[in-house]
């Protein structure tokens, strides 16, 4: 949040101030992300429990793994839809191990322009899949 503009921090602050209370439906927004970054940033505290004596290599699992993830705070770190906009077809190493069951919805609009139009019919897409999750 800081590499935003005031005027965008202040929305986004008082955004989270007024749905603090809700706990159904999430919307993460990440800005400056590197998916393979995130990921080496996991092996590393991993390593670090390991050589700390904290962590026996034969306990890593999903659930370390996650833990040591950048949306390890989220209530829901996977994501049930990744909307990408710019007509890009590609997730660029986004959300690398969270996007493991998530619908995509690409959409051949720019984010500047993004209205809510647009995100109902992201949901629309969304909601007409079936989700296999990995089936």
């Amino acid at each position: 949040i800081e590499l935003l503009p005031e005027s965008i921090k202040d929305i986004l602050h008082k955004l989270d101030e007024a749905t603090k209370g809700y706990d159904n439906h999430f919307l993460n927004i990440a800005l400056a992300y590197g998916g393979q970054l995130e990921l080496v940033d996991a092996v590393k505290k991993i390593g670090e429990k390991i050589k700390e004596g904290d962590l026996n290599v034969n306990d890593i699992d999903k659930k370390e793994i996650e833990s040591n993830l950048y949306t390890s705070h989220l209530p829901q770190s996977s994501p049930d839809m990744i909307l990408r906009t710019s007509g890009e077809k590609r997730l660029s190493g986004f959300l690398m191990w969270q996007s493991a069951y998530s619908e995509l919805v690409f959409m051949d609009i720019f984010w500047p322009e993004f209205r809510k139009i647009d995100l109902m019919r992201a949901i629309r897409t969304f909601q007409e899949r079936k989700r296999r999750m990995g089936k």
